[in-house]
């Protein structure tokens, strides 16, 4: 059945595509700002604790389900399911997955083709066409709808391709690309005036706050997020792996990928941002705070650029090429959950129904534009901070809970057939038991409040 509907070819394919997944705008854009307000280097240590106590384990657990049922959410939590009840659970969670996963891709999509705009008006600055570079730059609907258009064509065209000439081959190939970008942004930022102060805010820790309760739960909000979890793209990724994987391994690498470039864009994100407020760019809010994520992206930065003179307009197209990069690689694995739910269980061809989702969610985006005030900041949070939580919560439930022990350590030993010997198998099945759904519940708490 996997070979039939699609699997990856190669260990380092389906890392990259997993990584891919969860390295998007939130790597770069959210953690490096949210570590600068909440203690620096005690945030990122407690973080990087957290991430492999609370995401690893959760990732894992869509792993598991993919791989063992080799089908979409909707199916393969019925599969797991003991009694009808269950099986009703089951099935509705993967379908809330899949609306959740589509919605975010709605108001992913507008944010990315801002990212776009921004990256092609570096070009055109260059060019000598600086009307365009503006139009580019200003918040209009033409523009929004024209950039939330190109990159969901781009989305559409990667996932109507199939697993490994799409997905696959493009997260191959974009996420060195992102890696190498990164590094390079870094190195360079590094160099300018100012950057080292940003360095130390985000080295240097405020032990006072490190267990701060509020600073724990956004580190274990931040770490659940990162990993892309609570709607099902992991769980389809693990789907397509083949039996000899050895599932603990894969994805510890995907996990430690996910958090190494999140850590390495804060020395890209943090420098950057210190090197504007050298050059007199403002930010800091008047009650002392560090400004909000979108100024620093839209306002702040670009400021920081147009500083720079030529070399700014060069950092700026790289900087802007790498958050595209990283928006399109987290797209596609949103676009992948609706897809494959609606080709496996509906028939459906993979073309014709990546293309009429793909409006679907191009016109949900259309609805938000219309809409921004009122819509955007909604949708952001009833996907995010309230479905992503309790769909994850739902995940841990079944594995630790509904799925027979045995059956759980025989999927297991497919790919590791000494895994009941090792550490792994000695925590991991009554930490996703009890643990993780206790922590899911504190973060879900903590966003109503």
């Amino acid at each position: 059945m996997a070979s039939a509907r699609g699997e990856f070819s190669s260990r380092f394919g389906f890392v990259m595509a997993a990584a891919g997944s969860a390295v998007g705008l939130g790597n770069i854009w959210g953690f490096p700002t949210q570590a600068a307000s909440n203690g620096g280097a005690a945030f990122l240590v407690v973080y990087l604790i957290v991430a492999f106590t609370l995401a690893y384990p959760a990732l894992m657990a869509e792993l598991i389900i993919g791989r063992h049922a080799h089908a979409n959410a909707v199916t393969a939590l019925r599969q797991l399911s003991n009694t009808a009840p269950q099986r009703l659970i089951g099935g509705t969670t993967g379908l809330i997955g899949l609306v959740v996963a589509s919605l975010i891709l709605s108001f992913y999509a507008i944010v990315a083709g801002w990212m776009m705009a921004f990256c092609i008006a570096s070009l055109a600055t260059l060019a000598g066409a600086d009307s365009l570079a503006l139009w580019l730059t200003d918040f209009s609907l033409e523009r929004n709808i024209l950039g939330m258009v190109a990159f969901m064509g781009l989305t559409v065209a990667i996932i109507a391709r199939g697993v490994q000439d799409g997905i696959e081959r493009w997260s191959s190939r974009l996420m060195p690309v992102l890696l190498l970008t990164l590094l390079l942004l870094v190195v360079y930022v590094l160099t300018l005036d100012g950057a080292m102060d940003g360095l130390r805010v985000y080295l240097l820790p405020d032990f006072g706050r490190a267990l701060a309760p509020d600073l724990i739960l956004k580190a274990l909000g931040a770490a659940f997020f990162s990993l892309s979890l609570g709607v099902g793209t992991m769980l389809i990724y693990g789907s397509y792996l083949d039996d000899r994987q050895n599932l603990p391994l894969v994805g510890g690498l995907v996990t430690g990928v996910d958090i190494g470039i999140a850590v390495l864009a804060g020395f890209l994100v943090l420098p950057a941002m210190y090197v504007a407020l050298h050059n007199g760019v403002e930010i800091f809010t008047a009650g002392g705070e560090l400004i909000s994520e979108d100024t620093l992206i839209f306002t702040v930065l670009p400021s920081l650029f147009a500083s720079m003179g030529i070399a700014g307009v060069v950092v700026s197209l790289f900087f802007f090429f790498l958050m595209s990069i990283a928006a399109l690689t987290s797209s596609i694995s949103m676009l992948e959950v609706p897809v494959a739910y609606t080709v496996e269980n509906h028939g459906v061809r993979r073309k014709q129904a990546a293309l009429a989702i793909g409006a679907c969610i191009g016109l949900a985006s259309t609805l938000i534009l219309l809409n921004f005030e009122t819509l955007f900041g909604l949708v952001v949070a009833v996907t995010t901070r309230y479905s992503q939580p309790l769909i994850g919560f739902v995940f841990c439930i079944y594995v630790g809970w509904i799925w027979h022990r045995d059956q759980l350590l025989q999927e297991l030993r497919k790919g590791n057939p000494e895994v009941a010997r090792g550490l792994f198998w000695k925590i991991w099945p009554w930490w996703v038991r009890v643990v993780c759904p206790l922590i899911i519940l504190a973060i879900f708490a903590q966003s109503l409040l």
